[in-house]
């Protein structure tokens, strides 16, 4: 009896799962086959697809562990300790087309799609759809490279569509959304903790090799009695920026949310990322937290907000332009330099932008995506274009897209930001939600304005947090109903709690 019942499962078991059981014999038996006739290489590739199997299926019943591992790995990847045998941008790329195609796949349970269809994504599409023109860009006379145009299109507008697509889909709560935001902050305060860390215990081995060859001419200054730390980032400008616009973010989110805790909680991670970006010893990142602060002067409709933030912008400004106040502090010192017209570093770039204009006259489309010192050679009328350092991502972008390129890119981005901003306005009725789409539209600004002045809008993290966090404003119409009644429930357990800590409170007294 035993016996057959054990048969029976077998049986069961081998009619349920025999695909899986014969697909994994079938890899098994090639993987030898490729061992015997090409050697280890093959062998490992084809042990490696029952992985790959594994993880596609894992994403499915997991979606949303691939959400959050993509926020976090991209948050990560350029750790100088990360080193990886593939290019720095697959993992992010392989996180969002699979997300991409689960989505597709099993559309059904996606009813998210109508979410994507406002103004973000017709600028985007016209983005993109000029930088797909690129690829006919010949101004270089090399012909038709579709490696290297592909190389600068994913950069430059592939990452962002594909950024937009997967914050539409797969921010579809009230939960997911607070989530996020609370992942971000513990980002933010890992970042800053990390500069402590640099700062106080040291460089790791990887940090410290780097800082002491590519990175010394710009984060060992003033005879090496001031560094500039960099965290978790690329250099210190990623960093600085990057701090710069997450501190107007979370100082947003505090000010505007009506949950105590949470206020509590965004209003310590944006005072603290803010000491971060001091450490970063960026100077633009001053300017991108008061254009994110104006910004939000208009968008708050509300003079008791507007007056005050006015008056503290004009101070701080005030304190650091016209007075020497901190000045004992190397970091608050460079930072002050930033106003100084006399600086040696602002007039290097001021040159550059002469010798580029000269170029690029005649180029009014750029020397083309992709194209750099490795593909133009010596000998064309382009190669300084080519090799003189871009100091900012809109320079890089009008070097390789020219002027034409330049003005189609700031008008879409200007199309997303007056479209983020009518939602605000017009749009929403919840205060707190009004203050996340402000803390995220104002972050954009601010990061807009540190790409102005340094390569850093489309590289890791930025790209996917800023222009992610972009997308979120254009969706929060369709979450307010689910948000309002998630807020009374957060708001009825904070009265809950405070009226049992006051019967604890008034217990003790009798």
């Amino acid at each position: 009896m035993v016996k057959k019942v054990y048969s029976n499962r077998i049986s069961e078991y081998t009619h349920e799962n025999g695909g899986r059981v014969l697909l994994l014999f079938l890899l098994f038996l090639l993987s030898i086959y490729q061992f015997i006739t090409s050697g280890l290489n093959s062998f490992a590739i084809i042990c490696v697809l029952p992985f790959v199997i594994l993880f596609i299926y894992t994403a499915f019943k997991l979606r949303m562990f691939c959400f959050w591992s993509l926020i976090i790995i991209n948050y990560f990847i350029q750790m100088k300790d990360i080193t990886l045998p593939i290019p720095l941008s697959l993992p992010n790329e392989m996180l969002q087309m699979t997300l991409l195609a689960i989505s597709i796949i099993d559309i059904r349970q996606t009813t998210n799609f109508e979410k994507a269809l406002n103004v973000m994504l017709l600028a985007l599409i016209i983005w993109c759809g000029f930088c797909f023109l690129q690829l006919f860009n010949d101004t270089c006379n090399l012909g038709i490279n579709f490696g290297a145009w592909y190389q600068g299109a994913r950069l430059l507008a592939f990452q962002l569509l594909y950024t937009f697509l997967v914050f539409s889909l797969y921010v579809s709560s009230p939960e997911i959304l607070s989530k996020y935001i609370k992942l971000w902050a513990i980002l933010a305060l890992f970042s800053s903790f990390w500069v402590w860390k640099q700062q106080n215990l040291g460089f790791t081995v990887a940090e410290n090799t780097w800082i002491q060859t590519r990175g010394s001419s710009t984060h060992i200054l003033n005879a090496g009695t001031l560094i500039r730390y960099f965290s978790t980032f690329g250099d210190a400008a990623n960093y600085g920026c990057n701090a710069a616009a997450t501190t107007v973010a979370f100082l947003l989110f505090g000010i505007t949310t009506k949950i105590k805790k949470e206020r509590y909680f965004y209003l310590s991670t944006a005072l603290i990322v803010f000491w971060g970006m001091f450490a970063s010893g960026t100077r633009t990142a001053i300017f991108c937290i008061g254009a994110g602060l104006v910004l939000y002067i208009f968008l708050s409709k509300s003079a008791k907000i507007a007056i005050p933030f006015t008056i503290a912008i004009t101070f701080f400004a005030f304190i650091l332009v016209f007075t020497s106040i901190g000045n004992g502090n190397q970091q608050i010192r460079r930072m002050r330099s930033a106003f100084d017209k006399k600086d040696a570093s602002a007039n290097v770039r001021e040159m550059n932008k002469e010798v580029i204009r000269k170029y690029i006259k005649d180029a009014p489309w750029g020397i083309g995506l992709g194209m750099g010192w490795d593909n133009v050679p010596a000998n064309s009328k382009y190669f300084k274009l080519a090799t003189i350092p871009p100091d900012s991502e809109y320079v890089f972008i009008w070097i390789r897209t020219g002027p034409i390129g330049m003005t189609m890119f700031i008008i879409c981005t200007t199309i997303m930001i007056f479209g983020a901003c009518a939602t605000i306005l017009f749009r929403l009725k919840n205060k707190s939600l009004m203050g996340i789409g402000s803390g995220f539209t104002c972050a954009f600004l601010s990061i807009q304005l540190g790409g102005y002045a340094n390569q850093v809008l489309m590289q890791y993290p930025n790209c996917l947090i800023f222009y992610g966090g972009l997308t979120i404003v254009f969706i929060l119409p369709y979450l307010e109903p689910a948000w309002i009644e998630y807020e009374n429930k957060k708001l009825i357990e904070q009265e809950e709690k405070k009226r049992i800590k006051l019967e604890k409170k008034l217990a003790k007294r009798v």
